[in-house]
């Protein structure tokens, strides 16, 4: 019996305004309401309400023999409870059925596990407070930001009490190695590590619609196929997509909902597949052996690595300039700055900035609201500039800083009465002309 891990994974960032040069200590609002709004109605409404709609039916209809699971970033909760509260609701109803898994995440879908601890912890248990609080389950099973992952991260994420984690399945870490079997944390064995197959993942999440792909069109029937010919040893078909897969990159017009449910309700009804959550897989199944990853992976671009976040210069100058606030964060207790803080934080506003335009171009493209990196490496360096200024007004690194925020809250205090002075002058006026 072979088991099908489905996981989807959900994230929506907050997306800055055009935030120039001249706003920098004049105008402290990074966000650009209006797309961030736009964008999230639409895939809501192409993507995630249909989809737990299909989801939930399914999930009646199979009752045990269902079972998925997902990870939402804070980010993406946050804006379903400004912008789409039924979604936070269908995702809710999913809860009820028992068949969905969450697993924890960053916060902020953030590349904190690459630099600092201390926030990578804090980044969780802030993502986890909110799983609690509006699902009411505590995640077991960790899923980096992008599935990025090594042996030390995996080893720190064992500390925090987790007992699996999700990766990328990639070709130069496992070799001759399949994807398709459970293995261990090569520094903390207690960590069971499940690996993503990233052919039959994406054979789905990008190749679905593709008319020039050779398997195209692609059935249900062509699928299990696939599945039933895998090596008879292998044990799992880990299937990690992100969810806006379903009705955003793969339109309804393509198939892609007839396809998922005629999908699924093969495999649960399959004499030799089952679905299950990492959870149960990690219960079910015993490991083969340990996974050497010693350099992070991921799963983004054909090089699996983390070049489409931190390949070229721009991308590691805003990256080493955002955490080297950390010290200074660590002591700010403003809770305005605290939500920027995390905001700023997101990967995506490094994916943005990415050279990368390759055979990937296409992909590090979807929602960029920038026309070029180079743009969005100077927008978000004006961003950081104005918070940096907001945060040694809290808390000053020395006395040049403080000298510093006290003369800008000096200046921004005249620029208030010169305000309210040309306010009470143009007053002034208006009533001598009534006067005359």
């Amino acid at each position: 019996m072979k088991t099908v891990c489905l996981f989807f994974q959900v994230h929506q960032p907050f997306r800055h305004r055009r935030y120039h040069f001249f706003d920098i200590g004049n105008d402290h609002y990074y966000y650009d309401d209006f797309t961030n709004e736009s964008i999230m109605n639409k895939i809501a409404t192409k993507s995630y309400l249909p989809t737990n709609k299909l989801l939930l039916k399914l999930a009646n209809q199979l009752r045990s023999n269902f079972k998925v699971s997902f990870s939402i970033t804070g980010q993406a909760l946050e804006q379903f409870q400004l912008y789409a509260p039924e979604v936070i609701e269908s995702f809710q109803k999913l809860v009820k059925t028992g068949c969905v898994e969450f697993l924890s995440e960053t916060y902020s879908h953030s590349l904190s596990s690459l630099k600092d601890k201390i926030i990578f912890e804090e980044q969780i248990k802030l993502h986890d407070k909110k799983i609690v609080e509006l699902f009411g389950i505590q995640p077991r099973v960790f899923r980096n930001t992008e599935m990025i992952y090594s042996d030390e991260i995996g080893a720190h994420v064992a500390e925090l009490g987790y007992t699996a984690m999700l990766t990328e399945g990639a070709k130069h870490v496992l070799g001759w190695k399949s994807p398709n079997y459970l293995y261990v944390n090569a520094l903390n064995p207690r960590l069971k590590v499940l690996m993503r197959n990233f052919k039959l993942s994406d054979d789905i999440a990008f190749r679905f619609a593709d008319t020039n792909w050779s398997d195209y069109p692609l059935t249900a029937e062509k699928f299990i196929s696939w599945l039933e010919n895998i090596n008879p040893k292998d044990e799992v078909v880990n299937l990690f997509l992100s969810y806006e897969a379903i009705g955003d990159r793969q339109a309804k017009e393509t198939g892609i909902f007839n396809f998922l449910e005629s999908l699924l309700v093969k495999i649960a009804k399959h004499p030799s597949l089952k679905l299950a959550t990492p959870s149960e897989m990690i219960e079910e199944l015993q490991p083969i052996s340990i996974v050497s990853v010693p350099t992070p992976i991921s799963w983004a671009d054909e090089e699996r690595d983390l070049t489409a976040w931190l390949g070229n210069g721009m991308q590691k100058e805003a990256f080493g300039k955002l955490y080297s606030l950390s010290e200074q964060i660590r002591r700010c207790t403003d809770e305005e700055l605290l939500k920027d803080w995390n905001y700023l934080q997101v990967s995506d506003h490094f994916y943005y900035m990415s050279t990368k335009y390759f055979s990937d171009g296409k992909d590090h493209s979807y929602n960029n609201p920038f026309n070029t990196p180079f743009e969005a490496f100077v927008n978000y360096m004006n961003v950081l500039s104005d918070f940096k200024i907001r945060l040694n007004s809290f808390v000053p690194v020395n006395e040049i800083d403080s000298e510093i925020a006290s003369l800008h809250n000096i200046i921004i205090e005249k620029v208030e009465k010169i305000k309210k002075l040309e306010a009470n002058i143009l007053a002034l006026q208006k009533r001598e002309r009534r006067k005359k």
